[in-house]
């Protein structure tokens, strides 16, 4: 009788770990909303994520936590908006007490890796926010974005380069943590963030020349960019760099295709999420050729941080769709906590869990989302002290832009000096399924109050017309905010 109930146990639970998906979670850099052919680009050829949006859940409304990357990044492994723990702006690192999903997804069996881009602080094995200290089993990553021949270190280890397409090699890598994983018997954690399409641009003959005949009038602008010859900024005709920009999309999409095909031929593919999405806008050096959207990457306006969203489960998906709930970066925590099984932190979160959107059990998103640019000049005042030294926030992996003639990336964070009025600064947003308030970041700023489902071009502003609505979104605003500004001021972390 006791055999039977341990066998009884024993099978369950082996069910129960066979019901957990894989996950891996794509990102591609400054790859804004209209740049893929499944929103009918005029030039752009991306067959494998218009594959995806035919036969997934195509996500309409899908934002990028912040107008900008590294507290994107922050967002999307924490749930939490990156302004509770400092990651302000690029440049600025995680906090080690921050939890993120692969801390979790451990606990739940996952062997869990991050590829490719980091940008949370420094990959070298010494750093206090590698991805190692944030909860990932193995990694092959890089600081900052990277091009042609990346060179990665391999959890901690001096930077190698390894030769190949960008997104390529880092697919080839995912793949090698993948085929791993299957031996281990284990369900898997990938987090890839791909260096593309981000500048200065590259790409292999094959995908240059499927852009060669863009058209002559892109020659006559001109377009401010990084020179890959010097590392400094330049000059150069758009149409050159949109060639450059597509080719790299390109290549991105051809790699996410060599990923889908070999978890076929692995027997992988049905009880594996594939999540796709941008980190924020497309960037100015893209030119506006096409977008529905005011503005780029680093406004909080649509064009800053709309992004393409796709998520594909052939297991729970069965039919592709088109969904217009408004999701979010900080929701990915959430969700895939909800499909291992796990409690979420018990801490303040800003996203919720998108799972019953995927059993189309959502039908609108039930608490609104919060953007916020901070005023970076309020966490450094009154000599605010450093997190970490200067010596462990050194950056050692190379790329090809300068920043202040160093050919690698540094990185900061600070104890926040006490809360003043001025602190609720900056160009801020609460968006509330069809209706967008926005408070830009000037002092002098009045709201404006944009109806998305009417005007996602946000042309009008309503604030007038509907003060009510302004009033009551402005004063949730506020409360959110507060509730982010007693984070940063490190009140969610366990005393020591």
């Amino acid at each position: 009788m006791r055999f039977f109930f341990l066998l009884v146990v024993f099978s369950a639970f082996t069910v129960a770990a066979a019901d957990k998906p894989n996950i891996i979670l794509l990102m591609g850099d400054d790859h804004g909303w209209a740049e893929t052919g499944y929103y009918d680009h005029p030039h752009l050829k991306t067959p494998v994520l218009d594959e995806m949006a035919r036969t997934g859940l195509r996500l309409d409304h899908f934002y990028a936590g912040h107008p900008s990357c590294s507290p994107t990044r922050g967002s999307f492994l924490t749930g939490r908006h990156p302004n509770r723990y400092g990651t302000f702006t690029p440049g600025y690192s995680i906090r080690p007490k921050e939890i993120t999903m692969a801390h979790l997804l451990a606990k739940a069996g996952y062997h869990c890796g991050h590829f490719g881009k980091w940008h949370l602080g420094p990959v070298k094995k010494d750093s206090p926010t590698n991805p190692q200290v944030m909860g990932f089993h193995e990694y092959v990553s890089h600081d900052n974005f990277y091009e042609m021949n990346p060179p990665f270190s391999r959890n901690g280890g001096p930077p190698v380069v390894i030769k190949g397409e960008g997104s390529e090699v880092t697919i080839d890598e995912t793949l090698r943590f993948i085929e791993d994983a299957r031996k281990r018997e284990k369900p898997f954690l990938a987090v890839v963030w791909f260096g593309s399409p981000h500048e200065p641009y590259s790409g292999l003959a094959k995908d240059l020349a499927l852009y060669d005949n863009l058209p002559k009038e892109y020659a006559e602008r001109r377009v401010r960019l990084t020179s890959n010859e010097t590392g400094r900024p330049t000059q150069r005709p758009l149409r050159d760099v949109l060639r450059e920009r597509y080719a790299e999309i390109t290549a991105m999409d051809r790699a996410i295709g060599k990923l889908r095909k070999r978890l076929t031929e692995l027997n992988l593919r049905d009880n594996t999420v594939l999540w796709y999405c941008g980190d924020n806008g497309s960037p100015r050096s893209y030119g506006r050729v096409v977008t529905p959207f005011r503005e780029e990457k680093g406004s909080v306006y649509e064009g800053g941080i709309r992004v393409p969203g796709l998520i594909e489960w052939p297991a729970k998906i069965k039919k592709g769709r088109v969904s217009k709930v408004n999701g979010v970066t900080s929701d990915i925590l959430p969700t895939v906590c909800e499909w291992a099984g796990m409690e979420l932190p018990k801490r303040p979160l800003d996203g919720i869990s998108l799972a019953p959107l995927v059993s189309r059990k959502m039908t609108l998103r039930p608490e609104p989302i919060g953007f916020w640019s901070f005023n970076t000049r309020r966490a450094t005042r009154n000599g605010a002290k450093p997190y970490f030294t200067a010596e462990e926030q050194q950056g050692t992996t190379p790329l090809v832009k300068l920043m202040g003639n160093i050919p690698t990336r540094n990185f900061r964070n600070y104890h926040q000096p006490p809360i003043e009025a001025a602190d609720y600064g900056g160009a801020r947003v609460w968006l509330d399924n069809r209706y967008k308030l926005v408070i830009p970041g000037k002092a002098d700023a009045t709201p404006e109050l944009y109806d998305l489902q009417t005007d996602p071009a946000e042309e009008t502003n309503i604030a007038k017309k509907k003060p009510e609505l302004t009033t009551r979104m402005a004063r949730e605003l506020r409360t959110w905010q507060s509730s982010v500004l007693n984070s940063l001021r490190e009140k969610d972390y366990p005393k020591e």
